[in-house]
């Protein structure tokens, strides 16, 4: 086994073992999402967010590739791709750091500390800087509607069809599907 497939395995363990969620793509090891709540003390507590996280073949040496998968409103991230803005992910990355640090010191960072001056989303950027209580209400309606803990689940477009029904559901779809009888 190389180094980098060593490391990316222990870095993965290592936010396992932090309390993190982390639900693995095609059992690799090089693709998962990591549930992310908002930062304390920030118009982003209470809301919690489901990362894609893309480990290159040359991590730790080539940094991760981060997204939010449901929709956040800041500055500093692209709103329809959820790609992120971030200078110490895209641009200065070392192999000193590890997933951990990008989840406990590098995105809640970002929400604690948007940078309105390199923005992803302009529409948030300028309200920011025109008029910040206005900007933080915005924030905290996308969390009510895209970040609630019950609702990061199963995103939208990886439900399929022949998932199992609840015992509710089931029964629903079939007076559904019943419909009313001939008279």
């Amino acid at each position: 086994m190389s180094s980098p497939s060593k490391r990316r395995e222990m870095d993965l363990m290592k936010l396992m073992m932090s309390d993190y969620k982390v639900e693995l793509i095609n059992d690799g090891m090089q693709e998962f999402y990591v549930h992310f709540n908002g930062p304390n003390e920030s118009p982003y507590h209470g809301g919690v967010w489901r990362i894609r996280v893309e480990l290159p073949d040359a991590y730790p040496y080539k940094s991760p590739s981060i997204g939010f998968v449901n929709k956040i409103y800041h500055p500093n991230v692209d709103e329809m791709s959820g790609s992120v803005c971030l200078d110490v992910i895209n641009q200065t990355w070392s192999p000193m750091f590890d997933l951990v640090n990008v989840f406990e010191v590098f995105l809640p960072q970002l929400l604690l500390y948007p940078n309105p001056s390199d923005p992803l989303n302009g529409e948030a950027a300028a309200l920011m800087m025109r008029d910040k209580p206005a900007y933080e209400q915005r924030v905290e309606e996308y969390c009510e509607k895209y970040a609630k803990p019950e609702d990061i689940g199963a995103a939208p477009e990886e439900k399929s069809s022949d998932e199992e029904l609840s015992e509710d559901e089931y029964e629903s779809l079939d007076d559904e599907m019943a419909g009313q009888a001939d008279p």
